[in-house]
């Protein structure tokens, strides 16, 4: 039997010409009979005695009652309103991962975090090979392609605890959640070669992307800016390593 298929004609209709009450109705209804209650419950609460809920009282109540129902609603509504905008600021202006200044801020809450409760938390720093040359040959437009591919590379491979974000014009961190340096160091290079395995292919032409990343884990004290810094410096120092063990092939 297949459920929710389609209504009978009718079916509504004969129902509700038996006699039986609309939603609607069953609504106002239970609305109408709950409301004594609640301005006694009102009442109650603001230290009015039931005998002196006058008529006069009670329809004071039910506006008060009214008003508050409307600005809870209207604070709802302000909070969502909130929290698109913060999310809007926070996120990149080009590709779907946070801005500089969010991820940042996210850092220093998972450096104190993993301070405070001996929780294992690492960095990789990501850079675009060659992203220059990809703008000059093929235009900006091919380079939002490339970053916009990274990104989404990113987000697609790493958990949800995790977090991602373009800190540069082509640059990329990532902060893990529970990972060591070694766990670290793994994953940045297991993201290094699931971007460099997929060619771009842009205005006919396949364009290879390759990123040089650096992975550390944090030190207890250190902020911010240290743990960028020296993801930055491992990131160079992994990408002289590769660019040695090439020559040597």
């Amino acid at each position: 039997m297949k459920v929710g298929g389609t209504r009978r004609p009718g079916t509504v209709s004969s129902v509700r010409g038996a006699g039986a009450p609309s939603r609607a109705s069953a609504a106002s209804a239970a609305g109408a009979a709950s409301a004594p209650r609640q301005i006694s419950d009102t009442a109650s609460i603001m230290g009015i005695p039931e005998a002196e809920v006058t008529p006069k009282v009670r329809d004071a109540l039910m506006t008060l009652m009214s008003e508050v129902d409307a600005l809870r609603r209207e604070l709802t509504t302000m909070r969502g309103r909130l929290d698109a905008v913060q999310q809007e600021a926070d996120t990149d202006s080009l590709v779907p991962v946070l801005n500089r200044r969010a991820f940042v801020r996210e850092l220093s809450r998972m450096i104190s975090f993993s301070e405070r409760y001996g929780a294992p938390a690492s960095l990789v720093f990501i850079d675009l090979n060659n992203f220059k040359a990809v703008n000059d040959t093929f235009g900006h437009a091919a380079g939002d392609a490339v970053l916009e591919y990274v990104a989404g590379t990113l987000v697609e491979h790493v958990r949800e605890s995790d977090i991602v974000g373009r800190i540069g014009g082509d640059e990329f961190a990532v902060i893990l959640a529970q990972a060591n340096e070694a766990d670290a160091i793994e994953k940045a290079e297991s993201l290094m070669h699931l971007i460099a395995d997929k060619p771009l292919e842009i205005m006919g032409h396949k364009i290879g992307v390759s990123v040089s990343p650096g992975a550390v884990a944090f030190k207890p004290g250190e902020d911010a800016a240290a743990a960028l810094a020296r993801a930055d410096e491992a990131m160079y120092a992994a990408k002289r390593r590769r660019q040695e063990t090439e020559k040597k092939k």
